[in-house]
């Protein structure tokens, strides 16, 4: 095993325990209760899989799907649900960063001071570090949930690009699923930041668990890498059938577009449309992102026609010259074979011309 691989592999779920862990104190500090410490449990999870994965994978990734991903998902995801259904208890003030800050510093100095020719450095760490963390306790509910979000999605892409890649993806698709990633995140950011914080939707429970589960759903295409991976096809005869051709051609396109319907898109625009239809919500923000997303749903069909309709005339194109369709994802042997077979069927009929049928002799004749 390398010794980056191993490096990677450690580290990146070190991060993802600590930022779960992170989570369950936020949510144990508002609830002031500590059975919600049995959440760090389900870091449990990750560790099994860390383990399972340095032996039978030597630390490097699965095809198709990412157990780290899924399970800092299962780790955190629960943590955010608790901490946005409590949300709003605290008070915060108008400038909150600056008030922490200067009471902050002035901790800081008062503790230094008070250490000062005492028993040494150690001491002072200690103390510095117990003023760290009370101050840290000190800021607002809204601005820790918060931060939550933003790292927790920004943990999912520098993860996935810390985590060490199979034999079945390339660095160039890597880097096309990160750059994917990133948008995605900002979209889903935007839909829980902007429609959570609406004064009208925190007064309804229901209206916040549907969000939080429309939020929940769109995260799930995180663990899977199928936006950049096509999938083979099989040299068999139910590999060369009209769906199995069009998926194996288009595999990576049509989940794109399965997920913007779906996943993402689809669903954002549904709760948004709730809110505006049903419950009477109208802000400037809430109207153009509802725009947005109906742009996407509409260019992501149109995305889907051309694909079908350039399918349908290659296949009509190759039926009139009687090539063999073979999908352009098969691997060159299968190619080749399928090639090699359509030949031999056609020298065998040179080779054997049919029989002409005996023409009986005309009367007139």
């Amino acid at each position: 095993m390398e010794l980056m691989v191993l490096l990677n592999a450690l580290v990146t779920r070190l991060l993802f325990v600590l930022h779960s862990l992170i989570g369950v104190w936020r949510v144990t500090a508002v609830k002031k209760e500590p059975k919600y410490w049995l959440l760090a449990l389900l870091n449990l999870l990750l560790c099994l899989e860390t383990g399972l994965t340095l032996k039978f994978k030597q630390g490097r990734g699965y095809k198709w799907f990412s157990p780290a991903i899924f399970l800092y998902l299962i780790c955190t995801v629960p943590s955010l649900w608790l901490l946005e259904i409590h949300h709003g208890t605290q008070y915060c003030g108008n400038e909150p960063g600056a008030v922490q800050v200067n009471v902050s510093n002035q901790d800081f100095n008062q503790s230094r001071d008070s250490s000062h020719g005492s028993e040494g450095m150690d001491h002072h760490i200690i103390q510095t570090a117990k003023v760290f963390v009370n101050q840290l306790s000190t800021i607002c509910e809204t601005v820790w949930t918060l931060a939550l979000h933003q790292t927790f999605l920004l943990l999912l892409v520098v993860g996935r690009w810390l985590l060490p890649i199979g034999v079945e993806i390339t660095r160039d698709q890597l880097s096309q699923l990160l750059l994917m990633f990133v948008g995605t995140a900002a979209d889903i950011l935007e839909f829980a930041s902007e429609t959570l914080d609406i004064e009208d939707v925190r007064k309804n429970y229901a209206l916040i668990n549907a969000i939080l589960a429309v939020w929940t759903w769109s995260m799930l295409q995180f663990p899977l890498d199928l936006a950049v991976q096509h999938i083979g096809c099989k040299p068999s005869g139910s590999a060369r059938r009209i769906p199995s051709l069009l998926l194996c051609r288009y595999s990576a396109e049509l989940w794109n577009i399965w997920v913007s319907l779906f996943i993402q898109d689809g669903p954002f625009f549904i709760v948004r449309s709730i809110l505006m239809g049903h419950f009477r919500i109208f802000n400037q923000m809430l109207v153009f992102f509802t725009a947005k997303n109906i742009l996407v749903v509409t260019l992501q069909l149109y995305r889907l026609a051309v694909i079908m309709l350039d399918f349908r005339a290659t296949i009509l194109q190759k039926s009139r010259k009687g090539e063999v369709c073979c999908c352009p994802c098969e691997p060159y042997e299968a190619r080749a074979h399928a090639a090699s077979h359509h030949d031999n069927e056609m020298k065998e009929f040179v080779a054997f011309p049919p029989k002409e049928e005996s023409q009986a002799p005309s009367e007139d004749h």
